[in-house]
């Protein structure tokens, strides 16, 4: 089945990909390519060189931290159904290069706790994106490089268009995926939507109820279909599977797929905001897209996005059957481009 969704993943451009087209910007740029090869992790950690806390906006947010306190600032951005453990590899490469890693648990993930039970349990987008910069008011960082993949990309990818000010350089992994409620209205062929099964299953009671029984059960069939080259243990699973014990993961990532498809309200306060997003803004600060040779998970074509991105640009095409989770398959690969769009 993997092979199957392989050939038709390679044609798919994914809904933000279909936004971008209903706005007039289809797969008409080159982006400029460099291929690297994936190697073996050079740490192998297990940990990180220091958990800690603070009060960020709604959030107790929890966060992994390494590095010179005086170094320049990396925020190093998860996605679902991972957890910071996608950076463990990566955090001490570039801490030894003198940056301060900064690796967030988002809302619904790990130690990261809403401060009120009144709070709307809300996983829209902008809400990710508003909780990384009121993090970074509350760590007192003016600007720092930004980095993620799948929700932290998306994540990424907002706080880089709305607050460039405070983003000094990006990586994304698998480009721009800013979207819309109304571009994601757009049906896809019918090979491409059945990428997104478990979007539409999340969409029903019984998914919710399915995704709350069998929780570790589910995220490990997605790591396994996002990344069908990457051999990853048991120990490596159960690392980041302890992430979506939150009493709120649940919650956040049903809110998070039922808002994408128009089913789920989102909250006032970002309406502003969305409408925004919803424009499809151009990201000005310098940026390097990677994507993996073997991710099975739905993406964007580089060539779909890469007039989006108005400053330095570079996409990197990472081989060695590298999946969706890049940054723990390819740690050297994405430390790397963290360190060179930094040079950008």
């Amino acid at each position: 089945m993997i092979d199957t969704f392989d050939r038709e993943r390679r044609r798919f451009v994914g809904a933000t990909a279909l936004g971008l087209a209903a706005a007039g910007l289809g797969a008409t740029a080159t982006a400029a390519r460099t291929v690297a090869e994936a190697k073996p992790p050079r740490h192998g950690a297990t940990s990180f060189a220091a958990m800690k806390s603070v009060k960020a906006g709604v959030l107790q947010v929890g966060y992994a931290e390494d590095g010179p306190a005086t170094g320049p600032v990396v925020v190093l951005l998860h996605g679902w159904p991972y957890d910071i453990y996608s950076y463990v590899d990566v955090a001490p490469i570039l801490a030894a290069k003198g940056y301060r890693v900064i690796v967030p648990y988002l809302r619904g993930y790990g130690s990261t706790a809403f401060l009120s039970p009144d709070t709307p349990r809300n996983g829209q987008q902008s809400a990710l994106a508003a909780d990384i910069v009121a993090l970074m008011d509350a760590l007192k960082i003016d600007k720092a490089i930004v980095a993620g993949y799948d929700w932290g990309a998306r994540t990424a990818n907002i706080v880089a268009a709305l607050w460039p000010e405070r983003c000094k350089a990006m990586v994304s992994v698998s480009g721009y995926l800013i979207g819309s409620q109304a571009a994601n209205k757009n049906p896809l062929p019918p090979k491409a939507e059945l990428l997104w099964w478990y979007q539409f299953y999340f969409t029903t009671e019984r998914g919710q109820a399915g995704y709350a029984k069998y929780t570790h059960d589910f995220a490990r069939l997605i790591w396994e279909q996002a990344s069908p080259k990457w051999h990853f243990d048991d120990a490596t699973f159960q690392r980041s599977a302890t992430a979506f014990d939150n009493p709120d993961h649940v919650a956040i990532a049903i809110d998070n797929y039922r808002w994408r498809l128009g089913l789920a309200p989102g909250e006032r306060k970002f309406d502003e905001l969305e409408a925004k997003l919803a424009r499809f803004p151009d990201i000005a600060v310098p940026t390097i897209t990677m994507e993996g040779d073997a991710n099975g998970a739905p993406h964007p074509d580089p060539a779909v996005y890469a007039k989006k991105f108005t400053g330095k640009y570079e996409h990197r095409l990472v081989s060695g059957g590298v999946g969706h989770n890049l940054p723990q398959e390819a740690p050297e690969a994405f430390a790397k481009a963290v360190m060179d769009v930094d040079r950008f």
